[in-house]
């Protein structure tokens, strides 16, 4: 073969033209594959120079012909060995052939026409390369269109990185859109491509265009891609690049396929408020109130209290606008009820009363802010409530009991996506999967789990050491799932639920059970461990002897299809429970029946 980088002083030896007229060009096919059934409806022509050269690589290959300003020679003589190869020998005469083209030679009517003419049209179609530029969008769509026109198809490569826009997508509408191997590579642990993907899917189903998954690697990322119900797939998963056209996936991708285990999609984090709608939560509770300056009188702030019954309290501001201190309501109205103290304090100075350290927040300011400041040490907030800047400058109050209702909506807002103790998923993910569980009529395992004795020891040891106690628990029952199909939540409290669809799920809770009841008797002292217990009040505030904490779990064993509604699990779930706590091990199985009752 001719060498491919030969330099004689900044000019090179034209060796792509020496590829081409060789025939040189050596084709690849990668099979896409239909997810629904494993079938494999095309393949993706790929093209290699020399075998062992420098120029093997499509990257090196094209970089030269770039180099060379022979790409669109290139990319047409790449077009034809593929489908030279592929309509010859490929064993399944209904496969599609997927064929990179960038949009200057798809432009290139003599080059896009004598494609053409190499193959059968119907099964062809004309992918655009991520690489294209197109300077005149109407151009390229009438380009689009006459190919379209022969019969052939069109696709969109690699969307979501380079020129491949949503506006292209729009303007195009082809018939099938690749999302790039970035988005899928890992989606299974990455929630922000899942949810980028998953945005895709939604667009593709408004427009009827079809998705292909590219860069398929994993099981857990081709069960998320199937799941999401992007249709076709290619990857080293599913079939490697070969001389020879792939007819089936291999056996253990068809058996991923065939499972009907559905995936546990990655957990988003609880949407933060952006800039604007901090801005817009803040103004709903800003208060425009009057100011007073430092020389003011005591008698002054009485005064304004007395004329303006519902504010809680009046900044200080000096001369240039920024706060300096806060006089509360309560504080000064307080001091001058006593006998004498309007006659001794009214004509002085209204700092003497003041807070001079009060608490200010940015008008920009989130929720978020405003929770950390009230569970710091900045209690005395909760009373004084906040001073509004602006670029430090004042523009209002906030009052104490408002920040505390923004946040405890906040906190329960965000507590159904996830327990903000152990980060879990909480009720609003865990009814969506037992949903998708429902949906798919898969058969699975729901595990509840709560502690027994849990409130004795709260009680006796407080809440952090309780909260250590819900941390363990977690930690033990996820070390008994498998990420990629089972799923647990924390309903509240010390009460969890898992959705196992792994084979060996009792033995998996078992263990995570029996760990966790070792590992409790550390959250004891050395005199409670030596009693076996502590002692406490039970439900009827009578003294009682509680043994250590224990896991108590009840399992829902559901057949394929059973299940109609996720209130039906809870309740059976419930019994399962109560039954789990007076059984001597802890754990109790039943069986969900069809018609809601269990045996």
């Amino acid at each position: 073969m001719p060498s491919s980088t030969v330099e004689c002083g900044t000019s090179f030896e034209p060796v792509i033209s020496r590829l081409i007229e060789s025939c040189a060009l050596k084709a690849l096919f990668q099979p896409i594959v239909r997810l629904s059934d494993g079938a494999v409806i095309g393949h993706e022509g790929l093209i290699r120079g020399p075998a062992g050269g420098a120029l093997e690589s499509p990257v090196a290959l094209f970089a030269r012909a770039h180099d060379e300003e022979l790409a669109v020679e290139l990319e047409r003589a790449a077009g034809k060995a593929c489908i030279d190869a592929y309509f010859d020998g490929a064993t399944n005469k209904d496969a599609l052939l997927f064929v990179n083209y960038s949009a200057a030679a798809i432009n290139s009517a003599p080059d896009r026409d004598a494609l053409l003419l190499h193959a059968d049209a119907k099964r062809l179609v004309i992918e655009l390369t991520e690489q294209s530029r197109i300077p005149d969008l109407d151009v390229f769509a009438a380009s689009v269109n006459a190919v379209r026109a022969s019969g052939a198809r069109f696709a969109v490569d690699d969307y979501g990185v380079a020129n491949a826009s949503l506006s292209l997508w729009a303007h195009l509408a082809p018939h099938y859109v690749k999302v790039d191997r970035y988005f899928i590579h890992g989606i299974a642990q990455n929630a922000v491509k899942f949810e980028a993907v998953k945005s895709m899917v939604s667009f593709a189903n408004a427009t009827g265009t079809l998705l292909i998954a590219e860069g398929v690697e994993s099981p857990a990322d081709l069960r998320i891609v199937r799941d999401l119900g992007i249709p076709f797939a290619q990857g080293f998963l599913l079939g490697r690049p070969s001389q020879t056209p792939a007819t089936r996936v291999s056996e253990s991708a068809a058996a991923l396929l065939r499972s009907q285990q559905i995936a546990v999609y990655p957990a988003t984090k609880h949407r933060r408020a952006d800039v604007h709608e901090s801005a817009n939560q803040l103004e709903a509770m800003r208060i425009e109130a009057p100011t007073l300056k430092p020389e003011a009188c005591n008698d002054d702030a009485v005064h304004l209290f007395n004329t303006l019954p519902s504010i809680h309290a009046l900044a200080v501001v000096d001369s240039e606008g920024t706060p300096v201190a806060l006089i509360n309501r309560r504080s000064l109205m307080d001091q001058f009820a006593l006998p004498y103290h309007r006659e001794l304090f009214g004509k002085r100075a209204c700092m003497q009363f003041a807070n001079r350290e009060p608490v200010s927040i940015e008008r920009t300011a989130s929720i978020e802010t405003i929770a950390t400041l009230l569970t710091d040490d900045e209690q005395h907030a909760l009373s004084d409530g906040f001073i509004v800047v602006d670029d430090g400058k004042y523009v209002g109050l906030i009052a104490g009991a408002s920040a505390v209702r923004a946040v405890t909506e906040l906190r329960l807002e965000a507590a159904r996506h996830a327990n903000p103790l152990t980060f879990l998923p909480g009720n609003l993910p865990l009814g969506a999967h037992i949903a998708r569980l429902i949906d798919s009529g898969v058969a699975f395992v729901a595990c509840y789990a709560d502690l027994d004795h849990f409130k004795p020891f709260n009680d006796r040891y407080g809440y952090w050491q309780g909260d250590a106690v819900l941390k363990a628990a977690a930690d033990a029952l996820s070390s008994a799932c498998d990420p990629d199909g089972d799923f647990l939540g924390h309903i509240g409290g010390d009460d969890f639920l898992i959705l196992f669809q792994s084979g060996d799920w009792y033995e998996r809770i078992s263990r995570a059970a029996g760990e966790f009841n070792e590992k409790v008797r550390g959250y004891y002292s050395t005199e409670d461990r030596a009693a076996g217990g502590i002692v406490g009040e039970d439900r009827f505030a009578r003294q009682a002897f509680f043994d250590f904490v224990r896991m108590s779990i009840g399992g829902v064993a559901v057949r394929p299809g059973q299940l109609r509604a996720a209130a039906q699990l809870s309740k059976v779930a419930s019994i399962a429970k109560q039954r789990a706590k007076r059984d001597t091990i802890g754990i109790v199985v039943i069986e969900f029946t069809g018609d809601g009752g269990i045996d």
